[in-house]
């Protein structure tokens, strides 16, 4: 009986007699309600001919004005005292939101035991983690994120073109995303940069004199490294799906999430004023967003400038060694960043020895080594473009006589420089990803011991091997093995000198690995090795 209300006594008896239990006895009236419609379908039905099985949250302010199901509460137009009395409405938080800058409401809603990778500090939530979708939204707009129990989980842009259905901005939900946001996130990206950047090479012999000035004795020797590198690294710096690389005076921009671009051309203009609050004037902006990542984000390939047109090859120092960068033709965004201070810790193993880098591209290790004294370099790439630059970078530093470069594909040649009887002091092993897919991670492995075991066969007793993997889906304990049996094919045995990864302008974000596996992806081992004997 306690389920019987607003019912005379009369139909109540009545209905009771005819063998219906209280339970399906809902409301009944001269509406015409049938019976037998569970509680939960019934939702304050009125004389406004509201259909029955519409759900509680579907039904919002229905009443004699024709209100039509979804509208918000400032669009229902106020209704009479007497209207208002017959009209049963609910009263809906999830959609009835204040509009805010930049984001609408929509509110998505995890489902329940998912939500584990965002817990563990991850960025990414999945197509098949989501329970439900309230509210409307244009793909790239920023939701709000919810648990399966409703707890605020923070804010990110949804994309229904691509498998990574939002991509987190904050763990705020109440955090407006507007520009004095984004200059916070920006800010803090470049304090980081000035940070864990400056000092790091002791090896430089002078300093840049203008940066000198810039950043006073920052670092272990009053040097900034901040000529070249990463200064935004999508995820890892919250912001993602964007990149930014400096070189010298030229920003290069590779956007790879369509929730980005809205904010994109913001981004750059904040990014250069923090630079020049610390006196850096940036030339000209390019943007590299070409790579096929964006066709997973319904998103066309785009290459051109930002702003003004200028002179789009820039000289650059790393490590004390000068590179001309061409960032519209270049690999990336014109320049590979992340192995610099790799490069650096074999300018202290080559001095004085022989060595072979292979895939040297724009002979970054070769010329590494050549300025650090070895008595002869040799650079191979299959890139006839490739070699040309590095030919033309060996120049500029006047190491023509000891660095050459030649155009080879790398398997083959090394079989024949090992039948040739050649022999080194140090191989240098850094090849492409040969995975940028999970599924194919069997096949890279092949790959991987194959190109291992013929540098392997070409060091000399008592050399050094460095070698790496740039592909997230070959992780460290996965590349370790593989180099391990590489060795014993080759009857080497190895002693491990060091492990090392990307340099800290690509910072790692630690969370679940299938979250944000992009952030961790360079794997750089350095090996001494020896004979069985």
């Amino acid at each position: 009986m306690g389920y019987i209300k607003k019912v005379s006594t009369d139909m109540s008896r009545k209905a009771l007699k005819m063998g219906y239990r209280s339970a399906d006895i809902m409301y009944m009236s001269r509406t015409k309600i049938k019976v037998g419609h569970k509680r939960r379908n019934i939702v304050h039905m009125s004389q406004t001919k509201t259909k029955p099985g519409h759900k509680r949250r579907n039904i919002v302010y229905m009443s004699q004005t024709k209100t039509k199901l979804g509208q918000r509460k400032e669009d229902i137009v106020y209704m009479s005292s007497n209207v208002r009395h017959r009209t049963w409405y609910l009263y809906e938080e999830n959609i009835y939101r204040k509009e805010k800058k930049m984001e609408n409401h929509t509110i998505v809603t995890l489902k329940k035991g998912e939500g584990r990778t965002i817990k563990a500090g991850g960025a990414w939530i999945f197509d098949n983690e989501i329970d439900t979708i309230v509210g409307t939204f244009t793909n790239g707009d920023v939701v709000t994120v919810h648990d399966f129990d409703g707890y605020p989980m923070g804010k990110g842009f949804i994309n229904q073109n691509s498998k990574i259905r939002i991509r987190m901005l904050t763990r705020h939900a109440d955090q407006e995303i507007n520009e004095t946001f984004l200059y916070m996130r920006v800010k803090n990206a470049w304090e980081y940069r000035k940070q864990v950047m400056a000092g790091g090479n002791d090896s430089v012999p002078e300093a840049d004199d203008v940066a000198e000035k810039v950043f006073p004795g920052i670092g272990t020797t009053g040097r900034p490294d901040l000529n070249c590198c990463r200064v935004i690294f999508g995820e890892a710096d919250f912001l993602p799906g964007l990149v930014i690389d400096k070189y010298a005076d030229v920003l290069v921009v590779e956007c790879l999430a369509l929730g980005m671009e809205q904010f994109k051309e913001t981004i750059v203009s904040l990014l250069k004023r923090v630079l020049k609050e610390d006196g850096i004037s940036i030339r000209g902006v390019y943007e590299r967003s070409d790579a096929n990542e964006r066709k997973k984000e319904g998103l066309p390939k785009v290459k051109g400038f930002i702003g003004e047109t200028f002179d789009t090859e820039v000289e650059i120092t790393e490590n004390g060694v000068h590179y001309l960068v061409d960032v519209v033709n270049g690999q990336k965004t014109g320049f590979f960043l992340d192995q610099k201070y790799n490069r650096l810790a074999m300018q202290r193993i080559c001095k004085g020895k022989r060595v072979l880098d292979c895939f040297t591209h724009m002979g970054t290790f070769a010329l590494n080594a050549g300025i650090a004294g070895a008595s002869d370099v040799t650079g191979l790439d299959i890139s006839e473009y490739a070699v040309q630059q590095a030919n033309a970078n060996a120049v500029r530093n006047h190491l023509e006589d000891t660095v050459h470069f030649r155009c080879a594909n790398v398997l083959d040649e090394l079989p024949k420089l090992a039948e040739a009887g050649e022999k080194y002091d140090v191989v240098i092993l850094d090849p492409p990803a040969f995975t940028k897919s999970r599924e194919a991670t069997k096949n890279a492995i092949k790959g991987y011991r194959e190109i291992n075991m013929k540098g392997l066969k070409l060091v000399k007793d008592g050399g050094y091997l460095a070698t790496c993997s740039c592909s997230h889906f070959m992780t460290q304990e996965l590349l370790a093995k593989t180099v391990k049996e590489a060795a014993k094919a080759a009857h080497k045995r190895l002693r491990q000198v060091e492990f090392r990864t990307q340099a800290p302008d690509h910072p790692i974000l630690w969370a679940n690995s299938a979250n944000v596996p992009e952030s961790y992806y360079l794997k750089f081992f350095i090996f001494q090795v020896v004979d069985e004997k």
